[in-house]
């Protein structure tokens, strides 16, 4: 984005460190954040002599039963499963955080609400279309779905009236069935 125009008059701030000095300080900075990393670097190392120096002291081979260098080979099997599970765990942690911190991610992002669904277009897709793209080229017949349908005839539309005539109306039955004899012959049937 430009900067805003000024009007005729006033002018931009001057910046009271001059270019040649601005120039000297990011050198500087750039100068001492190199050392520093050095500095890290170097007491990475050291924490890691210091770590290997106390839990792995050195073996000494030289003179040793074949039991007891079985015994420190145990030890170090021990030793090392021991460190395998803890690595595993912190890569478990490692893990869960990370989801953890996209899930906060994705709220983050609903809640500023600058996320926008975008327009969907239609479109038209016949269908076998839709079944190459659904299943590729594994499906070589065509699918005709009007052929699936059922197809109603005029003598079925008939059947279906005069069955309907045969029970007849409802309200009819209800009247003749009304009078005690309707209900006796209700329980003689």
């Amino acid at each position: 984005m430009p900067p805003p125009i000024a009007p005729k008059g006033e002018s931009k701030p001057k910046s009271k460190i001059s270019a040649s000095r601005r120039l000297s300080l990011k050198i500087l900075l750039l100068t001492r954040a190199s050392e520093q990393l050095e500095a890290e670097k170097e007491a990475r190392e050291e924490n890691k002599v210091q770590y290997l120096g106390e839990n792995l002291p050195p073996l000494q081979l030289s003179g040793l039963q074949l039991e007891e260098i079985q015994k420190i080979c145990k030890q170090l099997h021990e030793k090392i499963d021991k460190v395998d599970e803890d690595r595993y765990d912190c890569e478990a942690k490692v893990i869960k955080n990370n989801r953890d911190i996209h899930e906060l991610n994705l709220k983050v992002r609903d809640l500023g609400g600058k996320f926008k669904k975008p327009a969907l277009r239609k479109v038209r897709v016949s269908a076998d279309e839709m079944l190459k793209a659904l299943f590729g080229s594994k499906n070589k017949g065509s699918m005709d779905l009007r052929a699936n349908l059922k197809s109603v005839k005029k003598e079925d539309i008939k059947q279906e009236k005069e069955l309907n005539n045969e029970v007849g109306d409802w309200r009819k039955n209800v009247e003749a069935m009304s009078d005690m004899k309707g209900r006796k012959k209700m329980f003689d049937a």
